[in-house]
């Protein structure tokens, strides 16, 4: 408890600095500042009510444990034991809200989120299976009311999806989608299959948050940019002008590619976002792996190449293997119906990080 409202009162310290800047002019007129600073001051705000309220909670408590030192009446003792009953509850319950408002938040949730699918292993039918997956966050996305903009896709000729990039528009994207990122791995009869033999497949997800221009500055001396032309399934073309885009980050051996676009500024345009949100991620998995030295989290280690999640058709089994969820609703959860899953991903990462503070 005193190291809860220790930070509370650097909290009432950061909140007083706030205020004076929120009625600086000079501010005022930096819209982008001033909304970052107002939206700090609005969660300082409510955090130090509960605190507050958990303060008030706790002297009244102490102050009736003193009075029933002194009470004789048996009436107002069966009283103040009936109030303090509800007081001890009100301290747990204020506790726990300040412990959860406490937890460090990621300024990166409330942006929208670029997204990548590729198969993995299983040829043709990775293949499909990547491209399932794809119609299943489409269905997820679109029940949010969210966007979606197809930045690079590499379908086969089979209807499947060598890989595929897109840009989740709308609030909170990425903070929903984080944990997604992983192997996913399908067992169930190919469609390519005759002899009716159940085969493992696998295909990746990686969730990015969107990096905006000031979110990372790239010189423009590290990038090998190529030019193309586009090519549709089976190396069909798909228009005669080289517009598809290359670009290589040479410091970090990044490359993004984009062909959807028929024109060319268009694609580059769409690989630049891309590439800016890797090199983002490339800093994010870093202080990752930093933490991660320090404690273990079950589901945010960020480790792109753990087994995450199975998917069991002759069973209708789902089975994420981090919080060892299983549902047995494939149909459902493969129309988009993830929320629940989302839902205790998130909660499993929020305990997690409560039992460490």
């Amino acid at each position: 408890m005193t190291n809860l409202l220790n930070k509370v009162t650097e909290l009432q310290q950061e909140y007083s600095k706030l205020e004076k800047k929120l009625s600086d002019p000079e501010i005022i007129t930096q819209l982008d500042r001033y909304k970052k600073i107002s939206a700090r001051y609005k969660e300082i705000s409510e955090i130090l009510r509960c605190a507050e309220e958990l303060q008030k909670n706790i002297e009244t408590l102490e102050e009736n444990k003193e009075s029933l030192k002194h009470e004789d009446e048996e009436e107002l003792v069966l009283l103040i034991e009936e109030e303090n009953a509800n007081l001890e509850s009100n301290v747990q319950n204020f506790s726990h809200r300040l412990k959860t408002l406490l937890i460090p938040k990621d300024e990166n949730d409330v942006k929208n989120a670029i997204m990548e699918i590729r198969a993995g292993t299983g040829g043709e039918e990775a293949a499909l299976f990547a491209a399932d997956l794809y119609r299943m966050y489409t269905h997820f996305i679109e029940n949010k009311g969210w966007k979606i903009d197809i930045m690079n896709s590499n379908p086969t000729g089979m209807g499947g999806l060598k890989e595929i990039s897109i840009e989740v528009q709308g609030k909170n994207a990425y903070g929903t989608l984080k944990f997604e990122s992983g192997v996913h791995r399908v067992q169930r009869v190919p469609e390519t299959e005759s002899s009716g033999r159940i085969h493992t497949s696998a295909a990746s997800v990686v969730v990015l948050p969107e990096a905006e221009e000031i979110d990372f500055d790239i010189d423009e001396n590290d990038l090998k940019i190529d030019v193309y032309r586009s090519s549709g399934p089976g190396g069909q073309s798909v228009n005669t002008t080289d517009s598809a885009v290359r670009i290589t980050h040479v410091p970090t051996g990044t490359v993004v590619t984009c062909q959807d676009e028929k024109s060319q500024l268009k694609n580059k345009n769409k690989a630049m976002k891309v590439l800016r949100s890797r090199l983002l991620d490339l800093e994010i998995q870093k202080q990752q792996q930093s933490i991660a030295r320090q404690r273990r989290s079950m589901v945010g280690t960020g480790d792109r190449s753990a087994k995450i999640r199975t998917y069991n058709y002759p069973q209708s089994r789902i089975t994420d293997h981090r919080i060892n969820y299983t549902s047995h609703n494939l149909e459902s959860f493969m129309d988009g119906n993830i929320d629940e899953l989302i839902d205790d991903l998130h909660i499993a990462m929020q305990e997690e990080m409560l039992s460490n503070e």
